[in-house]
Formats: C-alpha cells, sequence, structure tokens
C-alpha cells in the first residue's frame, strides 16, 4: 500500500471526537468530504480522530486534504481486503454462533427484529462455551456450508447457487474485516459517523463493545442511493431483465439481499446513533419514514463561509457571463450525461457558450470515458472544458450559472458557494435542491427564485432554464440578488459551528 503524504500523527492519543468515513475525507473530494474538513477546522477546541473505511487501499493512495492541527489519529480500514485467507482445514464450527448469523440474514429479508449488540458481541468475544467466530469458521466449516446450502434452497430460484455461494462470500468480508477492526479503532469520547452503511455498522459495533456515544450525520439518504446503485449495477449475476434499469421493487433474490442489507444497517445504524442529524426537512421525514425516533432527529443545514466569496459577490457584473459551471464529481450518480446533453441545446441558441467541468474525474474512471466520449459525438469538444478541481471562489467570477443535474443529493454545498458568489443555479428536482433556489418557508420563498428547478434526466428543461437566465439580464440579476440574500440570511457557517458545538458538548457530557 503506496499512501502519500500521510502526515505523523500523535497516535494513541484519546481524541474529543471520532468521525468514521466511509469513502470519504480525506481521501475523496466533494460536499461532505469538504463538510468534514470544514467543521474540524472550524471548531479547533475540539480535538478528532478519523477512521477512514475504503473498499480497496489501491483505491486510496494520496489524501486530498491537508489535516488540521487538531486531528491526532488516522485510521484506515479496508473492507473489501481479507488479507492472506486462513489455512483451509475442516472446521466443525459453532451451531449456535451461526444461529446469530442466521438471525442476522433473517432481519435482512424479512425486516425481523434483532439485537445487534448481543449478535456482535457474541461474534467478537464468543460465549461462555464457545470461542469467537472467526473468518475460518465462515469459510471452512460444516455450520457454514449448511447454512449456505440451505438458504439458497429456501430463498432463490432465479440465480445459480456459485452467484449466490459468492454473493454470500462478498457480503459478508467486510463484517469480519469490520469486526476484527473494532480491535484496533482509535480512542473517542464520542464517535461521528457521517452516513449508515458499513460507516454506521461500524459505529454500532464500536457501541456494543465501548458503549461510548454515536453521532450520526446524512447528508444524503445512504439506503436510497444505494437502491437506485443496485437497481442497476451488472455485477449482481440474476434475471436482471425483468426490471431493467428502473427503481421497480421486483428486484431478484440477490438484489433484495443486497438492499435489505443496506436497510438493515440502516436501521441498525439509527438504534445506535444519538442524535440523528440531517441537512434538510425532506430527509428528516425520509429518516423517520425508514424507522429512525423522531425524537432523536433533528435538521442543522449546511453552512458557507460568505467572507471567502465577498470579492466575486460584490463584483458582479450587469449580464452573466457566458459560462456554465458543473462543479463536482464526473459520477453516474451527477448524471452528468444529461448535463452534456443540455450543454448540446444551450450551445445551439448561444454557440460562444462554455461549460466548465470543476471537479474529478478520477473516481469512476469508466464513467468518466463515457462522458468524454458523449461530448465528443455531441461535438462539444470545444464547448465543454475540463478544468479539474480549483478553487470555486477563484473560478467563480467567470462563471454565469451554475448547473446540477444529479439524480440524488443532499444540500448541495456548491449551490451554497454559487449563492456566495451570487450566481443563480439550475438544478434538478432532488435532495434539498428546491428548497434552495426557490424557498422552503414563506419568508423564504418571499426572496424570490434564485434561478430554476428542473425533473431528474430533463436535458431540455435543464437547457431552458439557463437559457432563460443568460437570455435576460433583469431576470439573472434578480436570481442572483435572491441566492444572495438567501445564503446570508439562512446559510451562514457561523450558525453550523454553533450547533455542532452544542451536539457536541452535550455528547461529551453523557
Amino acid at each position: 500500500m503506496d499512501l502519500k503524504n500521510i502526515p505523523k500523527l500523535a497516535k494513541g492519543e484519546e481524541a474529543d471526537i471520532a468521525f468514521v468515513l466511509e469513502g470519504t475525507y480525506p481521501f475523496i473530494r466533494g460536499g461532505v468530504s469538504s463538510w468534514v474538513h470544514q467543521l474540524i477546522v472550524g471548531l479547533p477546541q475540539y480535538t478528532f480522530a478519523l477512521i477512514f473505511l475504503g473498499d480497496r487501499a489501491e483505491n486510496y493512495t494520496e489524501m486530498r486534504y491537508e489535516l488540521p492541527d487538531n486531528v491526532v489519529d488516522l485510521s484506515l480500514f479496508f473492507i473489501m481486503e481479507e488479507g492472506s485467507p486462513p489455512q483451509m482445514a475442516t472446521h466443525k464450527g459453532s451451531k449456535p454462533l451461526f444461529n446469530r448469523i442466521k438471525q442476522m440474514h433473517n432481519s435482512f429479508q424479512k425486516g425481523s427484529e434483532i439485537d445487534f449488540g448481543q449478535i456482535v458481541r457474541m461474534l467478537i468475544k464468543g460465549s461462555a462455551k464457545h470461542e469467537p467466530i472467526t473468518h475460518a469458521d465462515f469459510l471452512y466449516s460444516e455450520e457454514a456450508w449448511d447454512f449456505i446450502s440451505k438458504q439458497y434452497e429456501t430463498n432463490t430460484s432465479d440465480s445459480s447457487f456459485l452467484s449466490y455461494f459468492w454473493t454470500i462470500r462478498v457480503l459478508h468480508i467486510p463484517i469480519f474485516v469490520l469486526l476484527g477492526a473494532v480491535r484496533k479503532i482509535p480512542k473517542a469520547k464520542v464517535y461521528h459517523t457521517v452516513s449508515t452503511g458499513y460507516a454506521g455498522l461500524f459505529s454500532a459495533m464500536i457501541k456494543s463493545v465501548t458503549d461510548k456515544p454515536v453521532i450520526l450525520t446524512e447528508h444524503g439518504i445512504y439506503t436510497k442511493e444505494r437502491k437506485i446503485e443496485l437497481s442497476q449495477v451488472s455485477w449482481i449475476n440474476d434475471a436482471q431483465e425483468k426490471f431493467g434499469a428502473g427503481l421497480s421493487d421486483d428486484f431478484s433474490y440477490l438484489r433484495r439481499l443486497w438492499i435489505r442489507f443496506f436497510e438493515t444497517i440502516g436501521d441498525i445504524t439509527y438504534k445506535a446513533a444519538d442524535p440523528i442529524i440531517t441537512i434538510t426537512e425532506g430527509n428528516r421525514l425520509r429518516q423517520i419514514s425508514d424507522g429512525a425516533d423522531a425524537k432523536k432527529v433533528s435538521v442543522i443545514p449546511n453552512g458557507v463561509d460568505l467572507q471567502r466569496f465577498k470579492k466575486v459577490r460584490d463584483s458582479r457584473p450587469e449580464k452573466a457571463p457566458l459560462v456554465i459551471g458543473f462543479i463536482g464529481r464526473v459520477v453516474p450518480i451527477k448524471d452528468v450525461k444529461t448535463f452534456y446533453r443540455a450543454i448540446r441545446s444551450v450551445s445551439d441558441q448561444l454557440p460562444d457558450v462554455e461549460a466548465w467541468i470543476i471537479g474529478g474525474e478520477d473516481e469512476d474512471p469508466k464513467y468518466a470515458e463515457e462522458c468524454r466520449d458523449l461530448r465528443s459525438s455531441l461535438g462539444l469538444d470545444d464547448t465543454i472544458i475540463y478544468k479539474g478541481f480549483c478553487d470555486v471562489a477563484a473560478v467563480m467570477a467567470d462563471v454565469g450559472v451554475v448547473a446540477l443535474s444529479s439524480i440524488s443529493e443532499g444540500l448541495p454545498l456548491v449551490i451554497l458557494e454559487a449563492f456566495a458568489s451570487g450566481r443563480p443555479c439550475v438544478a434538478t428536482d432532488v435532495g434539498a435542491c428546491k428548497e434552495l433556489i426557490e424557498g422552503a418557508t414563506d419568508a423564504d420563498k418571499a426572496l424570490g427564485a434564485a434561478g430554476g428547478v428542473v425533473d431528474i434526466a430533463d436535458s431540455e428543461g435543464l437547457a431552458d432554464e439557463m437559457i432563460k437566465l443568460f437570455d435576460d439580464a433583469d431576470y439573472w440579476q434578480q436570481a442572483c440578488t435572491s441566492a444572495v440574500n438567501r445564503v446570508e440570511k439562512y446559510f451562514n457557517e457561523d450558525g453550523l459551528f454553533k450547533s455542532y458545538e452544542q451536539v457536541y458538548s452535550t455528547a461529551l457530557e453523557k
């Protein structure tokens, strides 16, 4: 594992707060990572440890952020790396412990209640009569083979046994990695997970063995995003043609198993965490409908450093510069292809327009290549320009409109940064985009619309809204003014810091 620019930290020092992070900070740029960095820098009175979960070490070789001085520990765990497989040998296996695993699977399949903490403690520590279950037990024991065979015979008829067997293996690798990693976590007084998923599952494991408080902040709803992905992936070998690439609930058993797995560990995280925080009212309602205790759930919206964007905000031109800014990663969930098709329509009416892609292409190289191919096939090689990662405040002076074509969002930081720069946005109706652009309350809506909102995958609607802003200087100015007024009134980062200072101080008193 060749990790670059990893600093020497005071390993072993107990941190006030340990962030539990899945595939984000400090190795991946993006809204969640920016938020984590913003919070650590903005609350220097606390010390932080970072617990990073990735799939494989080869995908995270260089940190994208310089760690602030109040970060005292960085621990890395790669959940799809088994290490050296245990030596193959015959194992009888513990029937009581495999009964616990069966309970977990019943929960994945049927939503039945389980005492997760008790199961984790048994798997890690064993019981009075049984040693802890090991990876070798799961790979080679008679009980494991009996468990897998009976589950296959009972539950699936649309996949081969080989596909089922390897799905079960892959599903369980992260669980065993995380069970082993619990023994190696940095010391902290409070653990703060920034998603459900594997990070949430790990936080629940940590709580079950340390009894330390767990805080959850969800930006996007993890289970919803995984369901979108799982409905379309090709690596699950099943009868995918039954439901195509849509979001039908007519999933095969293997896809249902994966979806129920993420739904169940979401529920496990909701039960372990207190408080549960999200960034929009819509997300709060979704968390409650997914099983979170309404008494534990609250909203703390994102905030932005207004001073950082003051210069560009105060020097707004009379009409929109003919540049469209797409600020984000080139990944499927951002639906970059719809954005490119929209740019084709915009450039037909405004031949001098440029579209800047301000973000990285390294997270999903295959998708990024497909987007470049689409750019060429649409004849937009000279119109769509890749800028890479840039200081948003530095480039925003040349941008007239910011656009988002995502199929899922939370409360996008890029919209707040655009507003802080005095620039309007056009976005799809996902997450909090509509609330941000049109206003959430009557008082907020009275500030006016700061751009336009369109349906998911509506390239023509996206194009029409951008063209309206470029064609009408008065309309553009009004949208810019609304953007500035909204971000100044509701999304100053000082409010973010005060809210989390209260959250942390309460947790530290427990």
